[in-house]
């Protein structure tokens, strides 16, 4: 299900896009590799990470997160739902 391509990160970084948060890449000694300012909606992902580490990160921030899905595209939510549940199982 999860594929660490840069489509698969360009589709979550649009995920993330049509939500109310605002994604940015900086550099940063984050522990998590990444920072989330909950207030503000913002992410920040260290920007020296691979692929996979920013797929990764994305996807531990999303698990955390109730995103408002009103804005969302149909292809949006059909990832964010499919994510959603994928969580679920593990």
């Amino acid at each position: 299900m999860i594929k660490y391509t840069n489509q698969f990160l360009t589709k979550l970084e649009d995920l993330i896009a049509e939500s109310d948060y605002i994604l940015r890449y900086e550099k940063g000694n984050f522990k998590s590799g990444y920072c989330l300012l909950r207030e503000q909606k913002i992410m920040i992902l260290n920007k020296f990470f691979t692929t996979e580490g920013k797929i990764n990160a994305l996807l531990d921030i999303l698990k955390g997160l109730e995103l408002d899905t009103t804005r969302f595209t149909e292809k949006s939510l059909k990832l964010y739902e499919e994510l959603s549940q994928a969580e679920v199982k593990h």
